[in-house]
């Protein structure tokens, strides 16, 4: 169900994919993310169009991820992303191959995604966009960690802050791209000043400062166990011995443990590998 965060500001987490959001404005419509299905989209733009929205609209993509970006597309707009987000779509085939399966992602569970033309960004940035669509003004901020282009949109006089998948509540981080220490730089910066915002996560909705709190202590606690895992030379394949215990972090339906098994061991693996043991890095 949509939910109204202040006036002209929303977000819906009922679509397959990640959590979107809107922000109408007296001369457009900043949209934060895409719903992952072209049915979810137009269902998307519908309700927009209720509350006021009109064809005016700009689309930011706050990371690369498939899940926030395959449904770029559909919206049917201008698309803003970081630089660095822009240069993995450049790496990228033009048409999505379904490459990396049993990463622990949504997209997994829609064949019909394979096959999706990406959408290109429009208009790409390196620290900070502000937007000036009447009142409120929109800043649109690099934050790196989860992802190199990750960026946060922020609606200061609102207090309102979407941050992607900086912050995730009780599902397992996806590692594949991160830097970590960057990412508790992150979190860093949005317990110091943004504390009092309305923090939007990309996955699950608005969430509390505790559980910002909570995800610094999960990503210290991945942080300990790879770095134990390195002291002694241990192969990539020895990253399955974290997962129990990271999984025993974070409270979920247990039909999820499947799917939140793989996202660990893709990215446990490929952040591993990565940073620690760059000649055992296979490449998709």
């Amino acid at each position: 169900m949509m939910q109204q965060i202040d006036r002209g500001i929303f977000y819906e987490d009922a679509y397959p994919g990640v959590t979107v959001g809107a922000i109408i404005l007296p001369q457009g419509t900043l949209l934060v993310d895409a719903p992952l299905r072209a049915e979810d989209a137009r269902a998307w733009l519908s309700l927009l169009y209720n509350q006021g929205s009109r064809s005016n609209r700009v689309l930011v993509n706050l990371d690369a991820h498939p899940d926030r970006s395959l449904g770029a597309r559909s919206m049917e707009c201008t698309i803003i992303a970081h630089q660095k987000t822009a240069q993995v779509f450049r790496g990228r085939p033009s048409i999505f191959k379904g490459q990396n399966a049993e990463s622990g992602s949504e997209w997994e569970t829609y064949d019909e995604m394979v096959g999706t033309r990406w959408a290109l960004p429009d208009i790409t940035f390196t620290q900070r966009l502000t937007i000036h669509w009447g009142d409120p003004e929109i800043i649109i901020d690099h934050h790196p960690g989860a992802a190199p282009g990750g960026v946060w949109v922020m609606v200061p006089a609102a207090k309102v802050v979407f941050v992607g998948d900086v912050v995730l509540p009780n599902q397992p981080l996806f590692l594949t791209n991160a830097d970590i220490p960057a990412w508790i730089e992150s979190l860093d910066v949005l317990l110091a000043h943004y504390r009092d915002y309305a923090i939007i996560s990309g996955r699950g909705g608005q969430v509390p400062v505790e559980l910002v709190l909570k995800q610094q202590q999960h990503l210290k606690h991945i942080t300990k166990g790879l770095e134990r895992l390195a002291k002694r030379n241990a192969p990539v394949e020895a990253v399955e011995d974290l997962i129990p215990g990271l999984l025993n972090d974070l409270t979920f339906d247990p039909e999820s443990k499947e799917t939140y098994t793989h996202r660990y061991r893709h990215g446990l693996y490929q952040y591993y590998a990565r940073r620690y043991r760059p000649s055992d890095l296979i490449t998709e």
